[in-house]
Formats: structure tokens, sequence, C-alpha cells
């Protein structure tokens, strides 16, 4: 059986979501997350996290859409606040973003990631899916392979084929936007010689009304039936409460997940974990991609 890497987004964005994605890694229920490392949260949580690399990859979760930027961008933030994604879409797409801003905060967001953290990441993924637009794509791909040169990272590819977009149906306008944004996304990671996943699913229409446990359980078995590689499906699991409702507005979603998650079964066995002491070194991708090809 083929097993996709099941990865909970947006840890440290919140206590609450941290705690969440702590405790379905107890249970075996994910097989990575991606850290959020601007957030007033992570020096805290990244203590904690520690503990939890012998059953969780860790990477980071670019950010530059929400709250404020690890460093001085006059450009993109003079404000001292991220701009919202449609905002940031808009200026990467018309040209206006500064390439050495933008590496430079890349920069930073890795250094608080290795200082708190006390290792380089696995992998690489961005809020919103930021990691696949014109000028962040190329600084990032840049800081990536040269920090990480001796052992390659894998980074998202949120791209999924054609034919999966058209049977995913809920969320799949979000899906093809994506598509289209991160057109040789793919290519240009590969040609830095880092790692870039072959599938991803996880998309959401984050509907309150409908079953999260279906959703997330059809997401994991079209990856079971037809993936190959490095398979990605994000989840957004976390704890309601008033820190996550001030910031973000899947909140209640947030909290259906978690509890679906700690419940789906089976899930440990359908999805891949790592095999690592707690202090071992990062992730070989190319033996993860011969485990699961």
């Amino acid at each position: 059986m083929r097993r996709p890497i099941l990865t909970a987004d947006d840890y440290a964005m919140t206590d609450g979501v941290a705690r969440s994605i702590e405790a379905l890694a107890v249970e075996r229920r994910l097989s990575a997350t991606s850290v959020m490392t601007t957030m007033p949260e992570w020096p805290v949580a990244a203590q904690r996290l520690r503990g939890y690399r012998d059953r969780l990859a860790v990477g980071l979760h670019l950010n530059l859409t929400l709250a404020a930027p690890a460093g001085p961008m006059p450009r993109l933030a003079p404000d001292g606040a991220f701009p919202s994604l449609q905002s940031l879409m808009r200026a990467a797409l018309l040209g206006h973003l500064s390439p050495d801003e933008i590496r430079q905060e890349i920069a930073r967001q890795l250094d608080l990631f290795e200082e708190h953290f006390g290792h380089a990441p696995d992998h690489v993924d961005g809020h919103q899916h930021v990691q696949v637009l014109p000028v962040v794509r190329q600084a990032l791909l840049a800081e990536l392979a040269a920090r990480y040169a001796p052992r390659p990272l894998l980074v998202r590819n949120p791209a999924d084929a054609a034919g999966q977009l058209l049977a995913r149906g809920f969320a799949g306008g979000k899906a093809l936007t994506v598509k289209l944004l991160g057109m040789g996304f793919g290519r240009a990671v590969q040609a830095r010689g880092l790692f870039v996943s072959t599938r991803f699913a996880g998309y959401s229409a984050f509907d309150t009304s409908a079953s999260y446990e279906a959703e997330i359980s059809g997401e994991i078995e079209r990856q079971d039936l037809d993936a190959c590689g490095l398979s990605i499906v994000m989840c957004h699991p976390g704890y309601a409460d008033l820190a996550l409702a001030a910031i973000d507005p899947v909140v209640v979603r947030r909290q259906q997940e978690h509890d679906a998650l700690m419940r789906l079964q089976k899930l440990p066995e359908r999805i891949w974990h790592v095999d690592r002491a707690v202090d071992g070194p990062t992730i070989d991708w190319a033996d993860v991609q011969r485990e699961l090809g």
C-alpha cells in the first residue's frame, strides 16, 4: 500500500494549534508538521516540538501573509505587518516585490527555525501556498539550495494533476488557481537539486456542515490508489480558542479536523512515518522516495 505524507500546517500559529498537532503526533496520526516561525508561540513551542522528531518530519511553513515579518520589510510590509494574500499575489504578478527583501525574510525565518529548534528543517512549504509565486519562488529556491546542498530537503509543490482537480469537486477552484500560479514550480525545484512532492491533496472548502472525516479519508484513499513517490496530504487541525479566532477565520473547522483525525479508523497504518531518533539527522528524501516509490 502506498502511504502519503500527512502534514499538519500552521504549527505555532497559536498555542491551541501547536498543542493539537502535538496530541495527534503522540497517537501517530500525522507524518509531518510545518512551522510558522514568525509567530510569538514559536520559541516556546519549539522546545516541545523537538521531542517529536522521532515521529514527525518538521519543516518551515513560509509566512508572508499573516501578522508581522521576522525583520524589517519596508517594501512589502512598510507598516510592520504582512499584506493580505490578494495584495501579495498582485504585487508578485506585477513585479513589485523586491527579490533581495524576500530572500532576506526567508533567511530570517529559516534562522529562527534553526535557532529555536536546534535542527535544520526537513521540508519547506508555504502558508497559503506563497512559495509558488513569482519572485518568492526564485528567492526561496536559491536560499534553500545554498543552505542545504549536503542534504537537500523536500519542497511542497501544491499543484495536483488535472484529473485529480476534476475529481475533487469541493475546493476544486482553489486548487486550480494554485496550479495555474505554480506552473513550472516542480521543474524549478528539481533544477536546484532539491526534492519535490510528486502529488498533493488536502484542499478544503472548510465547510463546517460537511464531514471532515469523509473528506480526509477520501483524499488519503486516492493517494493510496494512484499516488507514487512523495505524495503529500495537508490538513489544518487545531484546538479552537480565542487566540485562533482573533487571527484566523477557520476556527470551528480546525477543531473538527482535529477530532476527525483522532478517530479516523486505522489512520496510523495508512500514512507514512519517519524512522529516526529524536536527535537524529534530517530526513534523507532519496531514501524515502525509494521507500514510497
